[in-house]
């Protein structure tokens, strides 16, 4: 965030939006192709969404990682969406296919899903395993978040 100012992507499109932080709760649209920034739902990504997402966005990323054969997965799918209601705009959420993107399951070593992820500044920071209901998901996503925040805020006070 440099000015007071987040970096989005848009969900729609792909383009790269600057938002005033103050201003992220109330509606952000994309100013490409003007369609609403936050949905209070997961984006579901492919691999280069993923990807532009964690190098260009400035809010940490929380992605469930799931299957379609998955029975877990299916039942916290509704579970997540809810989670993405109550976390927007404070991080964005997003779902992997692990069958669409196997090579990103691969590279994060991705064993068991569901797997909820948070990445944050481009690097991961926290990972859970197994179903879990929307509160639970709220409280692990922001302790987690804080937890990241927290060394990052100690290293801008050194500097």
């Amino acid at each position: 965030m440099a000015n007071g100012t987040v970096q989005l992507v848009c969900p729609h499109c792909g383009g790269l939006n600057r938002v005033p932080e103050a201003r992220l709760g109330e509606g952000p649209r994309c100013g490409h192709c003007h369609q609403t920034l936050f949905e209070g739902r997961p984006m579901a990504l492919s691999e280069a969404g993923f990807r532009r997402h964690l190098r260009h966005d400035g809010l940490p990323l929380l992605v469930d990682f799931w299957a379609s054969w998955c029975g877990p997965c299916h039942a916290m799918a509704p579970e997540f969406e809810a989670a993405a209601r109550m976390l927007e705009p404070r991080m964005r959420l997003a779902k992997v296919s692990t069958e669409e993107a196997p090579a990103l399951a691969a590279e994060f070593g991705i064993s068991s899903i569901p797997t909820l992820a948070l990445f944050a500044g481009g690097q991961e920071v926290a990972r859970q395993s197994g179903a879990m209901p929307a509160s639970r998901i709220v409280a692990w996503a922001n302790r987690a978040a804080d937890q990241a925040a927290a060394p990052a805020a100690g290293r801008a006070g050194r500097a």
